[in-house]
This record gives structure tokens, sequence and C-alpha cells, in this order.
């Protein structure tokens, strides 16, 4: 499990983006990976996979 906190999440749209911890590294996150309903600034864990267009975070859930 990677952690680090939602940078945006946009609830209409249903997508936002997570920076990784240590990093400056953003990652993907659609709604579809979400476990728990997150907002900015929450401090989140995820798993990484591969979509189709780059690294997408699943099994999003807020705590760290």
């Amino acid at each position: 499990m990677e952690t680090g906190k939602i940078k945006f999440f946009n609830t209409t749209k249903g997508f936002g983006f997570i920076v990784k911890d240590g990093t400056n590294e953003e990652v993907f996150v659609h709604q579809s990976g979400l476990i728990d309903e997150v907002k900015q600034n929450d401090i989140v864990t995820y798993d990484i996979v591969d979509g189709r267009k780059g690294k997408n975070a699943v099994n999003v859930k807020i705590g760290g």
C-alpha cells in the first residue's frame, strides 16, 4: 500500500489526483477506485495499477 494526500477531487466528474508521500508524483484516481469518500487534503492509503493512460490509484481509503 502507498500513502499520500488528495491534491484535488471533483465529486461531480468523479476523478482527481493523489500526491504520493515523499515525492511530488501525482497519481490519477477515479471514483470507481474509492473505498471511502475523499476530499481535498485527506490523507489516504491506496494501491497502484497500470491504467490505459498511466498509473491509477485503487482501493483508496482514508487513513495513513
